[in-house]
């Protein structure tokens, strides 16, 4: 494939990717909790207790603005933090944030399952085939980064 067709590809993954995740995001209002805030949730449960600065960087926001939006998860008892050694702190999930996490995660999955319902078997297999090429490349180029 040339590279227009490849960029043509992306741009294409790129704009259905965003429309999907505005489609699947109007379910978070049902957890109480911003965007932002359940971004960092997110990270926690996932990829496991982080310091202040590793979840700056996730979600690319400064140290300050990270700090908020901890403090603000943690008035709500969704993550903890604790010291790791005397210069750093690790923030982890609580039980309670994993349950709201997840609870999220099932609502936008019911909604996306809704939405691909109405495909046939054939193209649902397809696409199914397509997440998984899509998937393999993003961690192909985790891995380079």
């Amino acid at each position: 494939m040339s590279t227009p067709e490849i960029e043509a590809t992306a741009d294409r993954l790129h704009s259905a990717a965003i429309h999907l995740l505005r489609h699947v995001r109007k379910e978070d209002a049902a957890s109480g909790i911003s965007g932002a805030q359940l971004s960092v949730l997110s990270v926690l449960v996932f990829a496991g207790p982080q310091t202040l600065g590793a979840l700056a960087k996730a979600d690319q926001v400064t140290p300050p603005t990270m700090s908020q939006l901890v403090s603000a998860l943690e008035r709500r008892g969704l993550v903890r933090r604790r010291a790791r050694d005397r210069r750093s702190i690790l923030v982890s999930a609580t039980p309670e944030g994993r349950k709201l996490l997840q609870a999220g995660r099932r609502r936008r999955l019911k909604r996306l399952a809704k939405a691909l319902g109405v495909l046939p078997p054939e193209k649902l297999a397809l696409l199914h085939e397509a997440a998984d090429l899509v998937l393999n490349a993003a961690a192909s180029a985790e891995a380079e980064a």
